[in-house]
């Protein structure tokens, strides 16, 4: 039976932080809804109705991308036991994209383990936790994280960095744009 929250609770925090692996959605008003995995501990609870992820460079940039496309910034992360109690948690609010190189991403890097490759931290306004039973989804042994987006970036200087994003993560693939600008988003030290 599901159960609807107003923020965070101790419970809920400690199944978070339990888990290895954590979906994110979000829609711009017309278009593909978008559903991406993360993993990499890149998740941190920072408050009763505030958590943040720390994202990686991958082939596109559809969060940020449907985050500016809507006046109502809106995005869910779910998360679902692999292993233990079956459960399934949900965590809905309003969200915003955090440029890495911008005050806002600098406040916030020291909650994280910065890993190669970072874009960005998008930060999640909650205003609603939902929990649900789960028993349908599987169980699942964790191995390990993979490392290969790691050392993939870990491996290029911040020019092939800028590259990639001016190829790869300018727009959506139902082309909204991303609003990145690859030049102002490193800081000094790594140009």
């Amino acid at each position: 039976m599901g159960q609807q929250f107003q923020s965070i609770e101790a419970k809920h925090r400690t199944f978070i932080e339990q888990q290895k692996m954590f979906f994110v959605a979000t829609a711009a008003p017309s278009g593909r809804v978008n559903l991406s995995p993360k993993g990499m501990s890149s998740l941190q609870v920072l408050g009763a109705n505030d958590v943040a992820y720390l994202d990686c460079t991958g082939s596109g940039n559809e969060t940020r991308a449907h985050l500016l496309a809507s006046d109502d910034k809106r995005l869910t992360i779910m998360f679902c036991a692999f292993d233990g109690a079956p459960m399934i948690l949900r965590l809905y609010g309003q969200a915003q994209s955090l440029l890495r190189g911008s005050a806002e991403y600098e406040s916030l890097l020291p909650h994280f383990v910065e890993m190669p490759g970072a874009r960005q931290i998008i930060r999640l306004a909650v205003d609603l936790v939902q929990t649900s039973c789960g028993t349908a989804v599987p169980l699942y042994d964790y191995q390990e994280d993979r490392e290969n987006l790691a050392k993939y970036w870990g491996a290029r200087d911040a020019s092939q960095l800028r590259k990639y994003w001016g190829m790869k993560n300018m727009k959506s693939i139902d082309g909204f744009t991303t609003g990145l600008a690859p030049e102002d988003m490193l800081p000094a030290a790594e140009t």
